[in-house]
């Protein structure tokens, strides 16, 4: 039988106070402090910072609640009636995303997997490459897209190649660089950069740029994963962005924004999916790899 403690911080993150957390529940307030203090002492962490405002998860907190939530909902799903039972395919597929600035490249496997089999529940949830791996190991989720290299040095995690994307270079439409000949990589180091993570396979190559002509790059380089907001920040200052080739074709990106043709510091990417090598994958994670393989066959 799973620990009630487990109803009770879910409770807490979801309803994101302590009094909400009570009327979900069905206990009293003092019931479910106690009950979240007991486990926090018996963990050894935090899993809240209590405020004015609310309880807010600590990151190990956030780790902790995404595992006992997808415990939950996998209990939930095991205890399903007979009918739902019958469907392997039924139920929650958690998939991470690193950097979240792919998840557009599931769009289309995605939807062709749900509409063979209604019966899924998709959880997409887009990190860093750091905290996509912790996910993927602790089985926070059932399967991983990113790039290769941030999978690649785990022995407990097998990995499936998908395809291989060209990173390129994207600046706003009337940028310095945009009418400049013979742009170089001096030149490049002259501007801020955009990029999803600090570290594989684009981080690494930005700032061995910056750092191989003496520049700060903890003073240039922008972090954000999310691409909304990459694209606004490219759109309205001189910083350079990073995308895919594939996605730099696409005619809605080209209206607004123009490619840097003259010079690429990066090398292909390869793509891949990962699972847990301890773990055969279910039905519904075999059937995402087929989609996947159908979708990126031809890159």
């Amino acid at each position: 039988m799973l620990d009630p403690r487990l109803n009770h911080v879910v409770a807490v993150a979801h309803g994101g106070s302590f009094t909400k957390a009570a009327e979900i529940v069905g206990v009293t307030q003092s019931g479910i402090t106690k009950s979240i203090a007991d486990l926090e002492r018996e963990l050894g962490f935090a899993i809240f910072y209590r405020t004015s405002r609310g309880a807010l998860l600590t990151e190990e907190g956030r780790d902790f609640v995404e595992r006992a939530a997808r415990l939950l909902e996998d209990a939930r799903a095991l205890l399903q009636g007979p009918r739902e039972r019958g469907d392997p395919y039924a139920g929650p597929l958690r998939v991470g995303v690193c950097p979240a600035s792919l998840e557009w490249l599931l769009a289309d496997p995605l939807a062709s997997l749900v509409g063979k089999h209604p019966g899924i529940r998709i959880e997409i949830i887009g990190s860093s490459f750091e905290r996509t791996i912790r996910l993927l190991r602790n089985g926070s989720v059932d399967v991983a897209f990113g790039f290769d290299a941030a999978f690649a040095e785990w022995s407990d995690v097998r990995r499936e190649h998908i395809a291989t994307l060209q990173g390129v270079l994207f600046v706003r439409k009337g940028h310095p660089l945009s009418n400049q000949a013979g742009v170089e990589l001096d030149d490049l180091a002259e501007f801020d950069f955009v990029t999803p993570s600090d570290s594989r396979p684009y981080g690494v190559v930005i700032r061995e740029l910056y750092e191989s002509r003496e520049v700060e790059w903890q003073k240039r380089l922008h972090i954000i994963d999310n691409f909304s907001i990459v694209r606004q920040v490219v759109a309205t200052t001189d910083a350079i962005g990073v995308t895919t080739a594939e996605y730099a074709a696409m005619a809605t990106f080209a209206a607004s924004f123009e490619m840097i043709q003259d010079v690429n510091p990066f090398a292909p990417a390869p793509l891949c999916c990962a699972v847990r090598s301890r773990w055969d994958p279910k039905p519904a994670v075999r059937a995402l790899l087929s989609e996947m393989r159908a979708r990126f066959r031809t890159i």
